[in-house]
C-alpha cells in the first residue's frame, strides 16, 4: 500500500498511495459478493465461519471494527433482529435478519459454542480487525477479482445494492446509521438505474 518515502527534515517517511491507483471502485456488485462467499467457504478450516463474515458485513452495511465487536446478545434469532451498534458516532439501529442469515448464525452458535462474539477464532476470542481484512483478502483472490477487495468495499456495496433496488435514501441512510443524508446520497447519484429509460432502442 505504500508507494514510496517522501523526505522531511533529513527523515524518510512512507507515503500512502491513494486507493485509486490499486482499483477503479470502492464497491463490489452483488455477483462478485456472491463469488466472494463461496470462494471464502472452500478455504481452510473456518469456511462456513469466513462466509458468514462476509454475508453479515453486506447484508447489514458493516464496517470491519462493527463486525468484528458484533455480540450474540445484539442477535435474537427467536424474532430474527440485529441490534446494530455503529461506530463513528453513527446511529444505531434494529435490522430483519431472514433465512440465509438466520441459518449461517445458527451454524455459527453450533460451530462455536459458549462465546459472547459472533466471530471468534479457534482460542475463542473475537476476531481481530486485521484477521477479518486477511480473510475478506484472500477470498477476493481465491474468487478470481482482479483488484485487492478489503472489508469497507462490503459496506459500500450493501449502499450500492438498496440505492439500485430503488430503496429511499433516507432509509439507507438509517439503515448504514449515516448521521449526514450527504454520506449516503453517493450511493444513489451512482446508482445504475438512475439511467434506465435514456435510450430506448
Amino acid at each position: 500500500m505504500i508507494a514510496n518515502t517522501l523526505t522531511i527534515e533529513n527523515r524518510k517517511v512512507p507515503v500512502r498511495r491513494p486507493n485509486a491507483a490499486y482499483r477503479t471502485r470502492e464497491y463490489l456488485s452483488d455477483k462478485e459478493v456472491t463469488a466472494l462467499m463461496k470462494a471464502a467457504g472452500r478455504i481452510g478450516r473456518h469456511g462456513e465461519r469466513d462466509a458468514a463474515l462476509i454475508l453479515i458485513a453486506y447484508r447489514h452495511g458493516l464496517r470491519v471494527s462493527e463486525l468484528i465487536s458484533l455480540r450474540w446478545d445484539q442477535v435474537d434469532l427467536q424474532q430474527g433482529l440485529l441490534h446494530v451498534a455503529r461506530c463513528k458516532r453513527g446511529i444505531p439501529s434494529v435490522h430483519p435478519v431472514r433465512g440465509t442469515e438466520l441459518r449461517a448464525l445458527r451454524r455459527l452458535q453450533r460451530d462455536y459454542p459458549d462465546t459472547a462474539y459472533v466471530f471468534v477464532s479457534e482460542r475463542k476470542a473475537p476476531l481481530t480487525a486485521d484477521s477479518a481484512r486477511k480473510i475478506v483478502g484472500r477470498a477476493g483472490r481465491e474468487a478470481g477479482i482482479e483488484f485487492q477487495v478489503h472489508p469497507h468495499m462490503l459496506r459500500h456495496a450493501t449502499g450500492y445494492k438498496l440505492a439500485n433496488d430503488g430503496q429511499d435514501t433516507r432509509a439507507i441512510q438509517h439503515y448504514l446509521g449515516h448521521r449526514n443524508i450527504q454520506q449516503t446520497a453517493r450511493y444513489t447519484e451512482l446508482a445504475s438505474d438512475r439511467f434506465k429509460n435514456f435510450w430506448q432502442d
